[in-house]
């Protein structure tokens, strides 16, 4: 569907170049819901404009089924925009128009006469439960109604893909869930590619099939999103898998310790109950979190390292005759994960 080759965005600012992405090659697959996630100066946002040459990369090739984007002449850019819709952090809706007319704004322009754009514009609303809204102004809407316009404006085009920009950011819990729960259905029922640019790892685990993590402009890892949170390689990807208390995870542990991973298998399983009648030691538990991925219940313990060698020798030995994935983390020394 998309395929970024070697993709590279720097800016020119007064203070000198700004490498803003670098070097970004990925695969985007028909139908799938695909994350983009970072903290904040990550270059993720920056990453997905350049999916639709908003942002013209400096480097490298943007591929839109056959059509290479960065190649194309601006007849055919604009026409591969059409099936690129886009929703944003801030709605962008237009104040002056009420409900119907900002989802009719996109279909106006492309030339579709008031009476059918009108009648396609009713059709999305009804998918977006906002029927009764559509003579409404933004100014009466809540945060989640003002998404679900943008989401049905988005929409109006028939797109193939969908790109949201932080699209959940400045929602609340609740609304989240919904909104997130709408481009499920949307993916489902009209088989659109979800592109989500996000730096909250929950948003990821609801509703993801694949994720690319991003530090500094550079995709560190990509790969499917239970396997991400289950095993994650880079230093980004253990961040935001083990989320700090103040973002609603773990405490931080300040002493090295074992991150056991559970999967919705092995959760029925009382795991850590048998492992402490099993070798009969004593375990200072520093944490846990649980997830639901793609429906599926996920969760970590992270426990303190005991400092004798035999003693986590018959952790080990345990966890691994039960199947159950865990990773030794230092977090004094240098050299991440002990081997």
């Amino acid at each position: 569907m998309i395929r970024l080759e070697n993709v590279s965005k720097e800016f020119k600012t007064k203070g000198g170049k700004v490498d803003a992405v670098h070097n970004v090659s990925f695969e985007i697959r028909d139908g799938e819901i695909f994350g983009i996630i970072g903290f904040s100066g990550a270059g993720k946002s920056t990453l997905v404009r350049c999916l639709n040459l908003l942002e013209r990369p400096t480097e490298g090739h943007v591929w839109f089924g056959d059509l290479d984007l960065t190649q194309a002449s601006e007849k055919e850019l604009r026409k591969a925009r059409k099936s690129i819709g886009m929703i944003f952090q801030q709605f962008n809706l237009l104040a002056q128009r009420n409900v119907i007319d900002n989802v009719c704004y996109p279909l106006e322009i492309s030339g579709v006469s008031k009476k059918e754009a009108r009648e396609k514009a009713r059709e999305l609303l009804k998918i977006v439960d906002l029927a009764d809204k559509e003579k409404s102004y933004p100014a009466q809407l809540s945060g989640g109604q003002k998404q679900r316009v943008a989401i049905a404006r988005a929409l109006a085009t028939d797109p193939k893909v969908l790109l949201c920009d932080e699209a959940t950011s400045a929602l609340d819990p609740l609304t989240t869930r919904n909104t997130l729960n709408l481009l499920k259905e949307i993916n489902e029922k009209m088989g659109v590619t979800v592109v989500i640019i996000t730096h909250e790892m929950r948003v990821v685990e609801q509703i993801c099939d694949r994720v690319a993590i991003m530090s500094s402009g550079v995709v560190e890892e990509i790969g499917e999103v239970k396997e991400i949170f289950r095993n994650p390689k880079s230093d980004t990807g253990r961040k935001l898998v083990t989320p700090e208390e103040e973002d609603g995870g773990v405490p931080v542990p300040t002493k090295d310790y074992i991150r056991i991973v559970f999967d919705g298998q092995s959760s029925y399983e009382p795991v850590l109950a048998q492992l402490i009648l099993q070798t009969g030691l004593e375990l200072n538990i520093l944490g846990a979190s649980t997830a639901d991925i793609n429906g599926s219940a996920f969760g970590q313990l992270l426990i303190e390292t005991p400092e004798k060698i035999e003693d986590l020798k018959k952790i080990r030995e345990f966890l691994s005759a039960k199947g159950v994935f865990a990773e030794e983390v230092k977090t004094l020394q240098e050299g991440g994960l002990n081997e």
